[in-house]
């Protein structure tokens, strides 16, 4: 007997393992697909859906996250559908007996044995009900019990339910008729969303609520006979009316949503967006374009960022995503512009940590050639010597060109690529000293990433559009993982504190032409620094500004490309930025910015900006950085000899025994001396040097301005124009003489500009002063059709 049992034993044994080896063989042939395709949906900083999108196949299929299977749900499902789901393998034997038997009996298909992961199986690949297709299923029902653990299989069920028309899941139906996540259902519409399934033609929500009502009740009773809920509980959910109708998906942030559904492509994307702040500055933006449009601007957008966590708290592509006059769905966040003045504070703050400059450093703004470049400032005046933060503070076009000459174009645009300014690097061999005035291509986006650097001590991090940490959290083979260049901002150190704080200084400063006419009605607004910026042709105004909580960057204009006379900086962007602020940050602790240990304080001469010198007669204090800053004491002045009335000085090789004395003068570079000429300035200037004397000089020579040395000027044939001539000479210098070609072409005031007809081809310009010192230049010549 015993024999006989051991044999049977060993049949089973053998007949099991070779089941499970055949089962291992079929499942590596035919594996089971869990994976479907579902909605993506964006979710704000606290995790509610703010936007959805349908699948491909046209369905809200939205995925239910493991944390947001409450335990009530669970309980529900479990106790409807498969009170013995965590004990059995996928399939209940037990079950399927009963149904057999059952439908066997009354000759007619009258209980199921599907189990959850069975339903599951259906599911994810539906066939019509045969017997051959219920093996299937018991076949894939133990594919996945095998691949998947148990809360896996559950999460797809709630994933894949139906609930009629295109709607299947959870959380698609509790989004689209209760407005509200799973896990925050009550008993009473979780028991209600239980039994749709079942019957999806006839419990149809919006339109059989009440026989839905109805079949709900049954099923409460039935859980307060089995205890499954307390009285209370169960006495509530009776009692609770079902009064749902089917509503629109949310469409919430439509450009940042669509931006970030086509950047990661995947179901769940959490942003950093905070709702209250965001509907606010939407409606903002919107009403404030509308008041603007009768100048022909019809646009605007907005990037707000907190400083202290780099995440975007609100984002705006345009003022209406569902206006399609000026393009309303183009993302203007992400659109290249040109940047107007707003890169002035970058190259800046580089000359700080560069040792070029410091915030009273005196320069000139007066015409100026660079190569055959004349900026001129926006307003088209000069006002010669100014302080650098003077110049920073009234957006001076020609100081923050030379700061750009002086720095080096290649730096600035190196820092640029570092804060991941992408036309930047695509444009990098073509960019020159027209960048600082706006003459590149860059986004809202960077834009506002890199003052948030300004605000953050100088420290660059790129700002988090939406959370990494919860696609790097593992939670099973549902979740989807983020490459690493997407995961880890980059952090760089862009400028240094102290250059930072010299910035900040400056631009927090209310005495400004760009200050909002009207700034004083929003007496609340927090204390920030901004810059405006106009593009070449008033096509985009831009203002942004920063404190220690927040970065706000806005752009004006229309994504037609068309300008405005009315579109700048300072009248239509700046009083959207004060307003933004006024709202978001509303009557907020002034906390402003102290300065760093690294930076100092000193004494420099207010004329030139340098270190006092014996005679300078006024001082300021000054910014600078210890062993960084520029240390020359003052030069602008000189001692010279001249005779006792003061109409000759003498060069040490010509200063005769006695009659003549020493006087202070101050240097006038020759480009202030033109600069003072022109406007009938009068200045003290060194008397002419002594006629007597037989120093050849060799300095001072006249310095040619036009034409630039080396360029190639194209002349129309039909209609020429003739070349300019002009030229900056040292103070004592009255007269000039210009040859073409080594021929004397005339002579002129020294500070004149005159005109000549050049031949075609090769033309040497030559000028000599009265002195005899001379300069050439060569520039090519050539006549087209125009």
């Amino acid at each position: 007997m015993k024999k006989r049992l051991a044999r049977y034993a060993y049949r089973i044994l053998i007949a099991l393992i070779t089941v499970f080896i055949l089962f291992l063989l079929l499942n590596y042939l035919f594996p089971v697909k869990e994976h479907k395709t579902y909605s993506t949906i964006i979710l704000d900083n606290r995790g509610e859906v703010i936007h959805a999108f349908l699948t491909p196949d046209d369905k809200w299929r939205m995925k239910t996250e493991l944390n947001e299977i409450s335990p009530v749900l669970k309980q529900t499902l479990l106790y409807k559908e498969d009170k013995y789901f965590y004990y059995h393998p996928g399939i209940n034997p037990f079950a399927i007996a009963r149904a057999a038997v059952m439908n066997v009996l009354r000759m007619k298909r009258t209980s199921g044995a599907s189990t959850i992961t069975m339903q599951v199986a259906r599911m994810l690949q539906p066939k019509r009900r045969t017997y051959f297709n219920k093996l299937m299923e018991i076949f894939r029902a133990l594919q996945l019990e095998w691949k998947l653990s148990k809360d896996e299989i559950l999460q797809l069920y709630f994933n894949l339910v139906p609930y009629g028309s295109n709607i299947e899941g959870v959380k698609s139906v509790s989004i689209l008729y209760f407005g509200k996540n799973p896990d925050h259902l009550s008993l009473a519409e979780v028991t209600a969303l239980s039994i749709i399934p079942n019957r999806p033609s006839s419990l149809r929500l919006g339109l059989n609520n009440n026989l839905i009502i109805e079949e709900r009740n049954k099923w409460l009773k039935r859980f307060e006979e089995d205890h499954l809920f307390d009285a209370k509980e169960i006495a509530d959910a009776l009692d609770e009316p079902l009064n749902v109708t089917r509503s629109e998906a949310p469409k919430l942030a439509p450009h940042l949503s669509l931006k970030l559904r086509k950047q990661l492509g995947f179901d769940i994307i959490r942003t950093h967006l905070r709702m209250q702040p965001q509907l606010k500055a939407e409606k903002l933006v919107k009403d404030y374009v509308q008041s603007i449009t009768t100048h022909g601007i019809h646009n605007a957008a907005v990037i707000v960022i907190d400083n202290k966590t780099h995440e975007v708290i609100t984002y705006i592509g345009s003022a209406d995503f569902y206006d399609a006059t000026d393009g309303g769905q183009v993302n203007g966040a992400d659109a290249v512009r040109q940047p107007g003045s707003t890169l002035k504070p970058l190259v800046y703050g580089l000359c700080f940590d560069h040792g070029i400059l410091t915030p009273k450093t005196v320069v000139t703004d007066v015409p100026v050639n660079f190569g055959g470049f004349q900026p001129e400032n926006f307003d088209s005046k000069f006002n010669g010597y100014v302080t650098v933060e003077f110049a920073l503070e009234n957006s001076l076009n020609i100081p923050a060109v030379k700061a750009l000459n002086a720095l080096g174009t290649e730096t600035m645009v190196a820092k640029m690529i570092d804060a991941k300014f992408k036309q930047i690097n695509l444009d990098k061999s073509k960019l020159g000293l027209s960048l600082v005035l706006g003459g590149c291509g860059v986004t809202l986006e960077e834009m506002t990433a890199l003052y948030a650097s300004f605000a953050n001590n100088g420290v660059y991090q790129t700002p988090k559009y939406f959370n990494t940490e919860a696609f790097n959290r593992k939670k099973g083979a549902l979740t989807p993982q983020l490459p690493n260049h997407l995961t880890q901002p980059d952090t760089l150190q862009l400028l240094s504190s102290s250059a930072t704080f010299m910035l900040t200084e400056i631009l927090s400063r209310l005495a400004r032409p760009d200050l909002p006419v009207n700034w004083e009605a929003s007496m609340h607004t927090p204390r920030i620094a901004w810059k405006t910026g106009t593009s070449y042709g008033k096509r985009d105004a831009w203002s942004i500004g920063y404190n220690r909580n927040y970065t706000i960057g806005v752009w004006v204009g229309n994504f037609s490309g068309a300008g405005s006379p009315e579109l700048n900086g300072a009248n239509i962007a700046t009083p959207l930025l004060f307003k933004l602020f006024n709202t978001i940050d509303y009557n907020s602790p002034n906390e402003w910015y102290n300065m760093p240990k690294e930076c100092g304080i000193r004494t420099v001469c207010s004329e030139t900006g340098k270190l006092p010198s014996d005679f300078c007669k006024r001082t300021v204090m000054d910014y600078f950085i210890p062993l960084v800053s520029p240390s020359q004491p003052c030069d602008n002045m000189k001692e010279v000899a001249v005779s006792a009335n003061e109409k000759i000085s003498y060069c040490k090789n010509c200063t005769p025994a006695n009659g003549y004395k020493k006087k202070w003068y101050k240097i006038v570079p020759p480009e202030m001396q033109s600069y003072f000429d022109e406007r009938r300035i009068t200045y003290e200037t060194v008397p002419p040097h002594n006629a007597e004397c037989d120093k050849v000089f060799t300095e001072g020579a006249p310095v040619i301005r036009f034409p630039v040395n080396g360029t190639e000027y194209l002349i129309d044939k039909d209609h020429p124009e003739p070349l300019q001539l002009s030229c900056d000479v040292t103070s004592d210098v009255k007269n000039v003489y210009w040859y073409i070609n080594n021929r004397f072409l005339k002579q002129t005031d020294a500070r004149s500009k005159e005109f000549f007809m050049p031949n075609e081809g090769t033309v040497k310009i030559s000028c000599t002063d009265d002195k005899g010192r001379n300069s050439d230049v060569w520039v090519k010549v050539k006549f087209v059709k125009m």
